[in-house]
């Protein structure tokens, strides 16, 4: 089995998101372990979230399946239910095709570290029900549109 030198991986950080949903998402960075192993059938991401930073704007997969662990810190998993305090050890999954929007906030004063392991889907439609975002992926390509289908540039 290949061992994955963490120290050699370039984190990414910022976020994706077009304005003006990017702010909160932009106060996080992630290794991609799963990208180190050449991994292709799923995805597996060491997240790091600063004080105040969520880890994504709330959202749900048809096609992905999620699951995470926490690692150190604390956050809070907001979805569709309610509110969860996540500690170091705490795991939570999410089927895809679910509509139940979530992700993790960090209301603590320190930094906070998940492992997100999910399905690397090559199509897939993820719906944000707080903001008028959609995320559609194909073939072809993948874009960010509103929930009536108009692309954002």
């Amino acid at each position: 089995m290949p061992k994955i030198d963490i120290a050699l991986i370039e984190p990414n950080s910022g976020s994706s998101y077009p304005e003006p949903f990017d702010d909160l998402p932009s106060r996080k960075s992630w290794l991609e372990l799963g990208k180190a192993a050449s991994l292709t059938q799923f995805g597996v991401n060491l997240m790091t979230i600063e004080p105040g930073g969520i880890s994504s704007q709330r959202h749900w997969h048809e096609g992905e399946d999620e699951f995470l662990l926490m690692m150190s810190g604390e956050l809070v998993l907001v979805e569709e239910d309610g509110e969860t305090t996540m500690r170091t050890g705490d795991m939570a999954g999410f089927k895809a095709g679910v509509a139940n929007g979530h992700h993790m906030v960090n209301r603590s004063g320190e930094e906070a570290k998940f492992l997100v392991v999910g399905t690397s889907a090559t199509t897939d439609i993820c719906h944000y029900p707080d903001i008028d975002l959609r995320f559609e992926s194909n073939e072809t390509g993948e874009r960010f549109v509103t929930k009536a289908g108009i692309p954002y540039e």
